[in-house]
């Protein structure tokens, strides 16, 4: 019998004072119209942390080196399969955050913590909030069969 996989993903909280990057997904397939962070998945062969700058350069061209991210929240999660989502904060970056994807992004903008856009992913907008309380962990669309929003 085979053994049962997750998908490992990888989302930046990208922090400037008060503010939160954040992007408007687009022609994906999955949650378009709604705001989330710069996210990816974790490609074999390499550590989340590897992914997440990775995932930083190909999608706001910024470079993060993998020793200034801290965790920030972990999610494991359910929606049509099983997630665990790492949440890492960049505590220094080289580079002005641009949008490097027009064709899966419509818009890559700086958004105060205090006033998230209401068009956003919901276990995004859950974990971000969590974290920022403090809490490492949290699980997510358990609570319904099929997952979350």
């Amino acid at each position: 019998m085979a053994r049962f996989k997750l998908i490992p993903e990888v989302h930046l909280v990208l922090r400037r004072r008060s503010e939160i990057l954040l992007l408007l997904r687009a022609n994906t397939g999955y949650k378009d119209g709604q705001y989330s962070v710069v996210a990816g998945h974790v490609d074999g062969g390499e550590s989340v942390t590897t992914a997440m700058s990775r995932e930083a350069m190909e999608e706001a061209g910024i470079e993060i080196a993998p020793a200034s991210l801290r965790l920030f929240h972990v999610m494991h999660r359910r929606d049509l399969d099983e997630r665990v989502s790492f949440f890492f904060e960049a505590l220094t970056w080289s580079g002005e955050p641009r949008n490097m994807e027009p064709h899966k992004c419509d818009d890559l903008s700086w958004f105060p913590l205090s006033s998230l856009p209401v068009n956003m992913i919901g276990y995004v907008r859950t974990a971000i909030e969590r974290g920022l309380d403090g809490m490492t962990y949290s699980e997510y669309g358990w609570e319904t069969e099929g997952g979350d929003d």
